[in-house]
């Protein structure tokens, strides 16, 4: 019976994905998760066991929200922002003792832009960028010893972001110059690869059974990003004269939480239902919040089946957004201060997300086979 229990308990688990971070298009919320992940299935390892993951996210983002209100002749006038954004999230665990884990994430990023603002609002073209992301390390720790507290526990986690990845990709703008002419520039902050600073994250995964086959789920992260401004120029102040406090990218802070519930519909499969909050808030807790941000949140409801057989694990998420919201910046606090006219930027999100992972577990060869996780079969 314990056996089965820890099967169903993995099972369950493992469609809490590992991609924390994923709303939507022009609110420059990257592909992000925990340091070690956000699926406990890949933090519930035996001391020496190694599990290796990938994660993939897609999606599209074109509809323009101004505040929670939509604006829909964006895209009937053909003027919406597109985004496309391709990333994969290669993990790699490890576990240190049965309760102690850790991690590295090293993320991979495709991207494209398509708008006609940027490019002298004549004509439209393609912005794209491509690259490694920013590297997190991380470790986490489950309060309660497993072998008493098998229907529930809480893991607490801390990680490192490091600026790998590459804060000013550029590309071609065409109809920018001072005769009209095609100009190099940096991308768009919403697909940049990295954001250029170094941050840290603090997280939590917490599970309790509350019926045979059923399980409640809650995780959350938020990442502290220090850094004021990268020093990259977003061009924003050649739009528009009170743009000029717009002119440098912002540093931003990330945050998620999620939550639900979890079936184990036979041995090797599960669902879950469930909801997402996440987004970039309008002020950072550490250092300043100068500089050119789109700060937003997604409410998403979350349904996800995962498989598991043996030392193979698969996963799909699809977040559907029920609620998206673009708040006033800053920036848009100091020049509807300035101006005395009212001022609250616009930005584009998506309707929904794919997120499919795949995870290997390589176990322990010297742990003895009745030991809890180990012997699953």
């Amino acid at each position: 019976m314990r056996i089965h229990l820890i099967r169903v308990a993995i099972l369950i688990l493992f469609c809490l994905t590992t991609n924390s971070m994923l709303a939507q298009g022009c609110v420059a919320i990257r592909h992000f998760s925990c340091s070690v992940g956000n699926n406990l299935d890949s933090n519930l390892l035996q001391p020496g066991d190694f599990q290796l993951g990938m994660n993939y996210r897609y999606f599209k983002s074109f509809r323009h929200f101004r505040g929670t209100e939509e604006e829909p002749d964006r895209v009937s006038n053909n003027t919406e922002v597109i985004n496309n954004s391709h990333s994969w999230d290669f993990t790699l665990n490890y576990g240190i003792t049965d309760r102690l884990y850790a991690g590295i994430t090293i993320p991979s990023v495709i991207n494209t832009r398509s708008s006609l603002y940027e490019h002298g609002r004549t004509e439209r073209h393609l912005s794209f960028s491509r690259g490694i992301g920013d590297v997190r390390l991380g470790v986490g720790y489950w309060l309660f010893n497993s072998e008493t507290h098998m229907n529930g526990n809480l893991a607490m986690g801390f990680g490192l972001k490091l600026p790998t990845g590459n804060f000013n990709a550029t590309d071609i703008f065409y109809n920018v110059g001072t005769n009209g002419e095609p100009q190099i520039r940096p991308v768009d902050q919403s697909i940049q690869p990295g954001d250029g600073g170094f941050g840290f994250t603090l997280d939590f995964q917490f599970y309790q059974k509350v019926s045979t086959g059923l399980y409640s789920y809650l995780s959350g992260f938020y990442l502290f990003n220090p850094r004021n401004k990268n020093g990259i120029r977003t061009f924003r102040e050649t739009l528009s004269p009170i743009l000029e406090n717009e002119s440098i990218m912002s540093v931003t802070d990330q945050f998620s939480v999620r939550g639900g519930f979890s079936y184990s519909l036979s041995q090797t499969l599960s669902a879950s239902l469930g909801g997402r909050f996440e987004g970039i808030p309008v002020e950072d807790v550490i250092g300043k919040s100068d500089g050119f941000r789109r700060p937003g949140n997604v409410l998403s409801i979350d349904p996800g089946i995962a498989f598991m057989k043996d030392n193979i694990s698969l996963n799909l998420n699809v977040p559907i957004a029920v609620r998206r919201e673009r708040p006033q910046s800053v920036t848009d606090i100091e020049t509807e201060q300035q101006t005395g006219t009212e001022r609250q930027g616009d930005a584009a999100f998506a309707d929904y997300l794919i997120n499919f992972g795949i995870t290997y577990r390589f176990k322990n060869k010297s742990k003895k086979e009745d030991i809890s996780i180990i012997n699953l079969n």
